[in-house]
């Protein structure tokens, strides 16, 4: 993982995300997970090319349950897209880049 994205565990969550001045796509992850390894790459390069307009987080969920059970999420990988600690939009699953860009562009 390079710089573009950053790893965030529980004790984290509430000043990277939730107090965030920038909208936050959070990845909810795990290492298991095939298409959450496929996600990866594709999530660095909107991180770099979104720099500026949205913040990319990575959640790992076996290590921060508490953050599975707030967001219900049900299967990995999940991507929530949260702004001031509102959830605006939510996609689970793989998507290819320019699929999820045209999900996320219009929330940006």
């Amino acid at each position: 993982m390079s710089g573009n994205v950053q790893e965030i565990v529980g004790a984290d969550f509430s000043t990277a995300v939730l107090e965030a001045q920038e909208p936050v796509l959070v990845d909810f992850w795990a290492t298991w997970c095939g298409p959450c390894k496929m996600l990866a790459p594709v999530l660095e390069e909107i991180a770099g090319e979104l720099a500026g307009r949205v913040k990319v987080v990575k959640v790992n969920v076996e290590e921060s349950r508490e953050l599975v059970g707030q967001f219900r999420i049900m299967s990995v990988p999940t991507l929530v897209l949260l702004k001031e600690g509102k959830e605006l939009t939510r996609i689970t699953g793989y998507l290819p880049k320019e699929e999820l860009l045209d999900k996320l562009e219009s929330f940006l």
